[in-house]
């Protein structure tokens, strides 16, 4: 069996309880007090994807969350599983950036826009 690959930076979909909650982020950290995610409500994920596919000024955002364990009913891997295409990938296929570039947390480099600018910086 392989182990899942959790790492930091990878996109999740964390399934809470009490009370009953779905988050999308960007893990941060996770340990044994708790899960640290860059993340959103998942009901708003496609108002927030729609908002940066339009450039529009931000609204909606993603927030840093710590989320104690004993909440965490189950943390999963936001990946393509065949015809199911992850939240992160829907992003990126929509906003032409990826979740990362667009919070800053791109190992490869910063967003190269922000929202609201022209993607040339205004130059």
């Amino acid at each position: 069996m392989t182990p899942v690959d959790l790492g930091e930076l990878s996109p999740v979909v964390l399934y809470l309880q009490g009370p009953k909650e779905k988050v999308w982020g960007i893990l941060l950290s996770i340990g044994p007090a708790g899960v640290v995610v860059r993340g959103i409500d998942l009901l708003a994920f496609d108002d927030w994807m729609r908002q940066e596919a339009r450039g529009d000024e931000p609204a909606l955002g993603l927030v840093t969350l710590f989320y104690p364990m004993h909440r965490v009913e189950r943390l999963e891997k936001d990946e393509t599983v065949g015809p199911m295409t992850s939240y992160a990938d829907r992003f990126t296929r929509e906003v032409g950036r990826t979740p990362r570039q667009v919070l800053g947390l791109d190992p490869a480099g910063p967003a190269p826009w922000s929202p609201g600018q022209p993607p040339d910086g205004g130059n």
